[in-house]
């Protein structure tokens, strides 16, 4: 007899093992020490910064609209699969041991989001209202968690509506409603908190009475949704090690491609030159990645108030670019032809490295420019000096070894 509980416990099981042989590659020893000493630097400069909190800082804004993002992205993951449209549907109707628990595991992975979220704004409530009870934040966590499963059982019963305008107007008005109320309850407002926790419960029931005139399962939308996440976390995890489920998407962007192979020479010695640049601009997310890492790392420079520590940032994030795009190496390694053409190997890790030294050269300058900017002339001497040396080094005595 078909268990559905049972069958979600084995579902899950498939599904942990499977993430979990991708983390170990996004978490290796490199990332985590890197992630773990940019986290210590922003947590010091952040209790620095709260010491000279301004008077009028908008921080109740701020607390609401985050608690109120948290709140309102509450995807429920079903781990459904596209063969489960023909072999499940006949057992619909014993499928709701198996829903229950999918809702559950989808709060109690969110729940990581929601506690760093709260850990991290505790001290800037404090700090901004220092006689107000430690209770009254704590109330304001036990509110963010019970409107948290309001929010994902709304998202389940919006997911019987396929009509994707309704379903993003809900989401809408749910999330300025929660901002609403965190605002109110932040400020000290209960009774205007209370109305409009009032009419957020009046949107939550309609929901439910909304969904209840859909009584089927929209199967096909259950597993698009989980399949859309799965390859999000595929896209992070192609980052790090090749991802065989992964499909990749190619974008065309004539523009740049012609900027980074205009100079390349038609000649079997310059093939791989050209194949990495027309890589790195089309395909996957390495051109995305790199200028996000830019811009973070711009931010850090900028924001940050110590010049050391802002050279420390700019080496810091010019090696996670380096890091990152060595995984280019591996990009083609399923494709037959760069071991059928006569193509020398000491060619192409000759292109990868000259290509990834170009990149961190130009992270360099960039990072240098902002010193200007910010008008630190001794900033601009260093980082550019010593960015030089940094990709030098790395390149050479680091990535070259890797590329076999």
């Amino acid at each position: 007899m078909f268990n559905s509980k049972q069958f979600f416990i084995q579902r899950f099981s498939s599904h942990m093992l499977e993430v979990s042989r991708y983390l170990k590659y996004i978490f290796n020893g490199h990332l985590v020490f890197a992630m773990l000493f940019l986290v210590s630097a922003l947590a010091y400069y952040y209790q620095a910064w709260l010491v000279q909190i301004p008077d009028r800082f908008p921080t109740a804004a701020i607390i609401a609209i985050l608690f109120g993002l948290v709140t309102s992205y509450s995807p429920v993951r079903t781990l459904l699969k596209e063969a489960d449209l023909v072999f499940l549907l006949p057992a619909e109707h014993k499928m709701d041991g198996y829903f229950w628990l999918s809702l559950l595991y989808s709060f109690l992975i969110q729940l990581y989001l929601v506690l760093l979220i709260a850990a991290a704004l505790g001290p800037l409530y404090f700090a901004t209202y220092p006689n107000k009870p430690t209770t009254q934040y704590l109330v304001a966590i036990v509110v963010l968690l019970v409107l948290k499963v309001w929010s994902l059982l709304a998202n389940w019963w919006m997911l019987k509506i396929r009509d994707r305008r309704t379903r993003v107007l809900d989401t809408l008005i749910r999330l300025v409603l929660t901002i609403v109320i965190f605002y109110f309850f932040v400020k000290g407002e209960m009774v205007l908190s209370g109305i409009v926790t009032i009419l957020l419960f009046g949107l939550f029931i309609y929901n439910y009475f909304l969904s209840r005139q859909y009584p089927g399962i929209a199967w096909d939308l259950l597993v698009e949704k989980d399949r859309e996440r799965m390859h999000t976390f595929y896209r992070i995890a192609n980052m790090f090690t090749d991802v065989p489920q992964l499909k990749t998407a190619i974008k065309k962007r004539h523009s740049l491609v012609a900027a980074v192979t205009s100079r390349i020479n038609f000649s079997q010695e310059q093939s791989y030159h050209y194949l990495y640049r027309i890589t790195f601009i089309r395909s996957g997310d390495y051109l995305g990645m790199y200028l996000r890492l830019i811009i973070i790392g711009g931010l850090c420079i900028y924001f940050i108030p110590n010049l050391w520590m802002k050279i420390v940032f700019s080496l810091l994030f010019l090696y996670l670019s380096g890091f990152q795009m060595m995984t280019l190496w591996q990009h083609h390694r399923t494709i037959a032809w760069l071991d059928l053409y006569p193509l020398k190997k000491e060619w192409r890790q000759a292109a990868l490295v000259k290509w990834l030294m170009q990149l961190m050269i130009v992270q360099t300058i960039i990072f240098g420019l902002l010193f200007v900017f910010i008008g630190n002339l001794l900033g601009l001497a260093v980082v550019w000096i010593g960015g030089f040396l940094f990709s030098y080094v790395f390149i050479h005595g680091f990535v070259k070894k890797r590329l076999v």
